[in-house]
């Protein structure tokens, strides 16, 4: 559903300031030292401060997969879900007090398993007496302070996302988030907490949040025109003065954004997408900060401010809900006011410990109502489809996807001026583990294939810009000589490329040479038996985050759309297999592509 604007600017005017807290009051033998006799010097004053934080949770509140209609598992022995974080909180406030603890988030909330995805298309929250949303009745009940937006609270639209904001009884902060036009906070900027100490003076915490300038591009179609997303370091360095102004006596930040100082996107977007420790090390006064988005485990990283010299301690916990990080603050009073002594991090592992058996009662019926659903029976297959080797192979269960995009994208230009060119479609190897077995075929076995909530795009492309899009994704492989033994462990990945950002190309035939340097790879590339003309012109069908330039792949971004649409990729699949009854292999494999090294093929 489209935007109030009206709506939306009010809710923009409301939040323009941060939220106060009160805290409760500190036990003075836990707390605070008490100060000597009159006329003698005492003991400083201190306080201690235990800050909690999760990230990229991406809706998982039960150690329980989804896709293999099972308790979670991997070879590391992780555990999933709040469930277990809860736990961990638990235990945490009963150490130290419940009135001396912070519990913050920073984003990647309201998507990632089939559980957020029922709540927010099968059986919405925005629909008339809706539901409240797992995730927010989680959170509440564990009792949060704070979270940061996250990139993918935006993947459902603002209209999904706003009734989110308001079942959460904690802000959702961005203050990075602000109106397109009036360049005013469209969400909550920060939280200040006060926390009593008996005979001292209270501690003031600040909570900044700020999320991913990388929303501008991969959520477009929702916030084009509505939502600006400036770069995290300039608004810190807007917004931690004012805080310290207001009396902050400890400044943690929350922030959506990876700590490598990388980007995706390339140039598309002037801000850097992972720019955690650059905010450390350009902006004063900020003394930890929770990390997000690039789920990566990060205990403790200590970053100097080259300003202060001070060293700010960053810490992100491994996502869905796998870790708990936790910060250690100590304070002094010292004239006249708090000072922030040292801080210290570390993460929790919720394999420690058990589910809290409070979120598990409380989510019970709906987590059954997710299993039913992805439990039903679309169609059956004709053999055992699988992802195994379709990062190196052309693999038929990818052919599927690219097939049900291809044939969505003709139905979709059928009368129109480009009902004539040659539509050619992407996908990527997403999962390593995916199968789609033989026999009865469910909704969750086809959403293992394609586990992001992806919508389709149509875009026009000639065929050097194919050639060139090509050629990007061929760096994804590893420069490997002739003689070299081939490890398939080692051939894939180069320089960091994660599986996602490696795209099959389907209605064309290509030799992949890795033994070649990257750039000039892709060799025999071929439409129809004849070798690919640069002045033709393509459709391809591509996914909504590689159409808005996710993975900064060369002129898609910029290509003509042609149409696009907001049914979820996923869907389409489910909706393509339900319709044949039966998934044969004839109906959609081809050998599109194959790795050579000097001409030689690989396999």
């Amino acid at each position: 559903m489209p935007l109030n604007r009206r709506k939306f600017l009010k809710k923009s005017a409301a939040t323009g300031a941060g939220v106060a807290i009160a805290g409760a009051v500190a036990a003075p033998s836990a707390q605070a030292a008490a100060g000597g006799k009159p006329g003698k010097p005492g003991k400083p004053k201190r306080y201690e401060l235990t800050v909690m934080g999760t990230t990229d949770t991406h809706g998982h509140v039960f150690n329980w997969d989804y896709f293999k209609d099972a308790e979670y598992k991997d070879a590391a022995g992780n555990a999933q879900g709040l469930a277990r974080i809860s736990t961990l909180v638990n235990r945490i406030r009963a150490e130290k007090g419940r009135e001396n603890t912070l519990l913050l988030d920073a984003g990647d909330t309201i998507q990632g398993t089939p559980l957020t995805y029922y709540y927010a298309k099968v059986d919405p929250i925005t629909a008339k007496g809706g539901p409240v949303h797992p995730m927010a009745q989680a959170m509440n009940a564990i009792g949060y302070d704070a979270a940061a937006l996250g990139n993918h609270e935006f993947n459902y639209g603002i209209e999904t996302l706003r009734k989110f904001e308001s079942q959460l009884r904690f802000p959702l902060l961005g203050a990075n988030a602000v109106d397109a036009k009036t360049l005013k906070p469209a969400f909550t900027p920060y939280v200040m907490k006060t926390f009593c100490v008996k005979g001292a003076p209270p501690v003031k915490v600040a909570v900044l949040g700020l999320t991913n300038p990388g929303i501008a591009i991969w959520d477009k179609a929702y916030v084009q025109g509505k939502l600006a997303f400036p770069g995290l370091e300039e608004q810190a360095a807007k917004w931690v003065p004012r805080l310290k102004s207001m009396g902050a006596d400890v400044v943690i930040v929350s922030a959506h954004s990876g700590s490598s100082g990388t980007s995706s996107y390339g140039d598309q977007v002037p801000y850097v997408e992972n720019s955690a420790a650059l905010v450390a090390q350009q902006v004063p006064d900020i003394d930890a900060i929770l990390v997000g988005h690039a789920h990566v485990e990060i205990p403790e990283l200590r970053v100097t401010n080259a300003k202060t010299g001070r060293a700010v301690v960053l810490s992100e916990p491994l996502a869905f809900a796998e870790r708990l990080s936790v910060f250690d603050v100590s304070l002094v009073f010292e004239k006249g006011r708090w000072v922030v002594e040292s801080v210290s991090s570390k993460v929790l592992n919720s394999n420690s410990v058990a589910d809290d058996p409070k979120i598990t009662k409380l989510l019970g019926d709906e987590h059954a109502k997710v299993v039913k659903y992805v439990n039903q029976v679309v169609g059956s297959a004709t053999e055992t489809l699988t992802t195994v080797d379709a990062r190196f192979k052309d693999a038929p269960i990818i052919d599927l996807i690219t097939k049900v995009q291809e044939d969505v994208v003709r139905a979709a230009l059928a009368g129109t001026s480009y009902a004539s060119l040659p539509v050619i479609a992407q996908a990527s190897p997403f999962s390593r583990t995916s199968e789609i077995p033989a026999g009865a075929v469910t909704i969750r076995d086809l959403s293992s294939l394609y586990v992001y909530d992806n919508t389709l795009v149509a875009k026009l492309l000639t065929g050097a810009q194919v050639r060139a899009y090509l050629e990007y994704s061929a760096e994804y492989f590893v420069q490997t000589a002739s003689g070299a033994v081939v490890d398939v462990e080692k051939l894939t990945n180069a320089n960091g490329r994660p599986d996602y950002n490696y795209d099959y190309v389907s209605g064309l035939s290509y030799d992949i040479d890795v033994a070649q340097p990257a750039g000039s790879r892709i060799r025999n590339l071929m439409f129809e038996g004849a070798p690919l003309a640069d002045g033709q012109q393509f459709v391809l069908a591509v996914n909504n985050y590689r159409a808005n330039g996710g993975g900064a792949f060369p002129f898609v971004a910029s290509a003509q759309e042609l149409w696009s649409e907001s049914t979820e990729i996923r869907t389409r699949i489910a909706e393509w297999v339900t319709a044949k009854g039966v998934l044969d292999p004839k109906d959609f494999a081809s050998v599109d592509w194959r790795l050579t090294r000097d001409g030689t093929p690989v396999f």
